[in-house]
């Protein structure tokens, strides 16, 4: 092998060790405790958020295979640590509850990064404006109608 190729198979292999270290001091990927239940407005809206949000906004995250692999299990982890900070569902202090059905109704969430992974979170209009509707019933909050984007 060539000088070029041992180098790469070293700078590969140590981002890969400090990866896996900082996962390792994070705690890897965890589910807290559940501190309360979402007395939710319907069924509809409890699917949907399941379905498009739990991921992130809940102490119950659907770990996939590839969020222990580093160094990607560092980006999933910390993106779902922010996602919980901002707004989780579990905790005692549910965050941003308030703002939940403005950020789905100005199509924020969920993420295009988290769509992309996972296409059952992908919401139709009609989806979107029902999620959007339900949280503002659970939580409060701003709402309004859903109009698509020429980004959307």
């Amino acid at each position: 092998m060539t000088r070029k190729t041992w180098i790469i198979i070293v700078i590969v292999a140590v981002i890969f060790l400090l990866s896996a270290a900082f996962t390792f001091a994070m705690g890897g990927p965890t589910n807290p405790p559940v501190e309360r239940q979402v007395n939710w407005d319907s069924p509809q809206t409890q699917e949907l958020f399941a379905r498009a949000c739990a991921d992130c906004h809940s102490n119950e995250t659907k770990w996939p295979w590839y969020s222990k692999i580093p160094p990607i299990s560092l980006l999933i982890i910390d993106h779902v640590n922010e996602g919980r900070e901002k707004f989780n569902i579990s905790a005692l202090d549910m965050g941003e509850a308030d703002d939940a059905a403005e950020q789905v109704i100005e199509g924020k969430m969920p993420l295009k990064s988290y769509t992309l992974m996972h296409p059952s979170a992908r919401l139709t209009d009609a989806e979107r404006q029902a999620l959007a509707d339900g949280l503002q019933k659970t939580f409060g909050g701003e709402g309004g109608e859903y109009e698509k984007d020429d980004d959307d």
